[in-house]
């Protein structure tokens, strides 16, 4: 059987390592899975997800010109079955996925007033950050002696 891009086949899993695993696809033809395409989840131990010998599906993403094989477990997987989103009462039906598509803070004013603003709350947190730091070492400053 020739192997090709797209084409979902059964393999056995032949070697385990940190980045990635072998699957045997037969006829003496070996491919490897990436530890990406293991599952659809985030993998930190491969081993978690597939066993040595174990038998698994898989899906053909790429034939190297060297024929390599890259494989995908988790493409390979039925997709999980859709559920319908139902929309909250709170939200119009008018509004795509539910956002508020306008600001919910009040910003009027013009620049100059928005960077005054910004300046004096600035100017608050280095004060109380300046303070904080203060009574963390005591409320002494040290000075260089002469």
């Amino acid at each position: 059987m020739a192997l090709e891009v797209g084409a979902c086949v059964e393999g056995k899993v032949t070697g385990i390592t940190k980045f990635g695993a072998f699957v045997d696809l037969g006829e003496g033809k070996t491919g490897m899975v990436h530890i990406s395409e293991v599952a659809p989840t985030y993998v930190k131990e491969i081993r978690d997800h597939i066993t040595e010998n174990q038998q698994v599906k898989v899906k053909i993403l790429s034939i190297g010109d060297d024929g390599k094989i890259s494989l995908s477990i988790k493409k390979a997987m039925d997709p999980p079955p859709r559920t319908s989103r139902s929309v909250p009462r709170h939200v119009s039906p008018g509004r795509p996925g539910g956002f508020e598509w306008q600001s919910s803070r009040n910003e009027s004013g013009n620049f100059e007033e928005m960077m005054s603003r910004f300046k004096q709350t600035s100017d608050e947190k280095m004060s109380d950050l300046k303070r904080s730091l203060d009574s963390k070492h005591g409320g002494f400053t040290r000075r260089k002696s002469q």
